[in-house]
């Protein structure tokens, strides 16, 4: 293991054609999204902010849910874009190395780089959207925002009157068993499991790298920060992702 790129490439790397990436904050950091459990995280600084994410606080408490209102829109307003990161793995997915891309990440930015919607697992929804919680009715997060943007602090589902929350898993909601399912095959499935950008400490999003390496996977971890699965890494890099990817990703010479 090691804390930078090495140079040559393993062979096992540049030679793998079905590359399993997972993704978290860490990725979209550069792209101005905060991350959540670093040191400068969201939750780091604010521990009570996770409340707004949590389903029994956002469903008992109206005050929760016009802060997590006011939250999305903040988030609107940022002037994202893909990073470099997103663009390296957009790049694997060109040279028809990369199996999957299973997301912990709500931003689109996979899809907004260019990686193909089918190829893209987003195993914590997405925040393009909004759900309610009675009777599952989706509509644009961009619509619930003008709603908030005109004086409704607490919109609610204009279906049935219900909850509206962003189509994303809250802590207490449960996964779609269907996008678990197939993030499980990306990991059973898979030459190399790169990590990238990821704490490694939620699950079952962190439990895919055990299925990976139970069947026979080399695992590459990206992250700034340790994470619990380093030990059993082929490969540890701690250099920023949005340099560090695009040369892990490089095709062999």
């Amino acid at each position: 293991m090691t804390g930078v790129v090495p140079d040559p490439l393993p062979g096992w790397l540049t030679a793998a054609t079905r590359i399993t990436a997972l993704t978290g904050a860490g990725i979209s950091t550069d792209s101005g999204i905060p991350d959540y459990r670093g040191p400068d995280g969201v939750w780091t600084k604010d521990p009570d902010a996770e409340k707004l994410v949590t389903l029994s606080y956002y469903v008992g408490d109206p005050d929760i849910r016009r802060r997590a209102w006011l939250m999305r829109r903040d988030l609107g307003a940022l002037d994202v874009a893909p990073n470099a990161g997103h663009a390296a793995l957009v790049d694997l997915e060109r040279q028809g190395r990369l199996r999957t891309l299973v997301t912990q990440n709500v931003d689109g930015l996979h899809q907004a780089a260019g990686s193909a919607p089918e190829r893209v697992l987003e195993i914590h929804g997405t925040v393009h959207e909004v759900e309610c919680l009675e009777c599952r009715a989706r509509t644009t997060m961009r619509e619930a925002l003008d709603r908030v943007a005109a004086g409704d602090a607490d919109p609610a589902c204009l279906v049935c009157g219900g909850i509206l929350k962003s189509a994303t898993i809250s802590f207490g909601q449960l996964l779609d068993p269907a996008v678990i399912d197939a993030a499980v095959d990306a990991a059973a499935d898979c030459d190399v499991f790169l990590a990238v950008g990821t704490s490694l400490t939620v699950h079952p999003a962190a439990g895919l790298v055990d299925i990976a390496v139970r069947h026979g996977a080399r695992l590459v971890v990206v992250n700034a920060e340790p994470t619990p699965y380093d030990d059993l890494a082929d490969l540890v890099v701690r250099e920023p992702i949005g340099t560090a990817l695009p040369r892990l990703v490089a095709p062999a010479d």
